[in-house]
């Protein structure tokens, strides 16, 4: 599949931190929850985005992290 171009008009860094969490599965269909409902169409082209590069550079065998 060939996406169409994509000009990156300005960058941010953030940082952040990944955690390992473990909880009720109550607890974290309500988590999911919140997020789907504040989560903005930036956010999901954030990780849509993020996540094709991360398998574009598995597919060329590249470390993803």
């Amino acid at each position: 599949m060939t996406l169409p171009i994509i000009k990156i008009v300005s960058e941010e860094e953030e940082m952040h931190i990944k955690l390992q969490l473990e909880m009720e599965d109550d607890t974290m269909d309500m988590l999911v929850r919140w997020g789907k409902e504040e989560a903005t169409d930036e956010d999901y082209v954030n990780i849509a985005i993020r996540e094709g590069l991360i398998n574009a550079s598995k597919e060329k065998g590249g470390d993803s992290e």
